[in-house]
């Protein structure tokens, strides 16, 4: 199964919380990537150099780390991906890859989140200047304004996170991305989800797409 949505859709907390409780693993891109690196693999090595340059990782490597990934025992009952494939070709190559291991898409869930609600989940991050815990000036807030709970340091807004910052990820995202949704709907694979409302809604609405096709 592949959860797609804008950054800040929630794709990550229910693909934990989903693959927890049906025992498969949750692959997000970047965490697999990071794991690569780590492991010294081969295909980690190679992502390194780009990763160290600030650069894409190109969709050969990427494809080849998610490759290793399904390669492992965990991954024989089923998987959720989350944060891949971002584009159309990234899909055409998830595919032959698919075929090969005789592991075909089930279903690929759409988490649908207005853009106002993406920019206030977005842009209300804030990070402690001194040891590194985050908040939310509206769904987890920190006790003092702009005092860190853990450590009593300044908590900032970090550049990524400004609106400016944000919107230009929404359009990258709409431009390289949202092709993807006609992408699956032609091959009847997409189903889609409010992603707005609180985790255990969308959880149960998850859940009820996910056991219809």
């Amino acid at each position: 199964m592949v959860f797609l949505g804008p950054p800040g859709a929630g794709k990550g907390t229910q693909a934990r919380e989903l693959a927890q409780e049906w025992g498969v693993p949750h692959i997000a891109t970047g965490d697999m990537l990071r794991e690569a690196v780590a492991a010294g693999t081969p295909l980690g090595q190679d992502a390194k150099r780009y990763m160290d340059q600030g650069a894409l990782v190109p969709d050969d490597v990427i494809v080849g780390v998610i490759a290793e990934r399904l390669g492992k025992p965990d991954a024989k009952r089923g998987f959720l991906l989350d944060g891949f494939p971002r584009t159309i070709p990234q899909a055409e190559a998830l595919r032959a890859l698919l075929d090969s291991l005789g592991q075909p898409l089930d279903r690929v869930i759409f988490f649908d989140v207005s853009e106002a609600e993406l920019l206030r989940r977005l842009t209300g991050r804030r990070v402690c200047r001194n040891c590194g815990a985050t908040y939310h000036v509206v769904s987890a807030p920190s006790a003092r304004p702009g005092v860190c709970d853990r450590c009593g340091g300044e908590l900032y807004q970090r550049a990524d996170d400004s609106e400016a910052t944000v919107r230009n990820r929404l359009r990258v995202y709409a431009t390289q991305t949202e092709p993807l949704l006609a992408y699956y709907r032609d091959r009847r694979l997409l189903s889609s989800v409010r992603g707005e409302g609180t985790i255990q809604t969308i959880g149960a609405a998850l859940r009820q797409a996910t056991a219809t096709r």
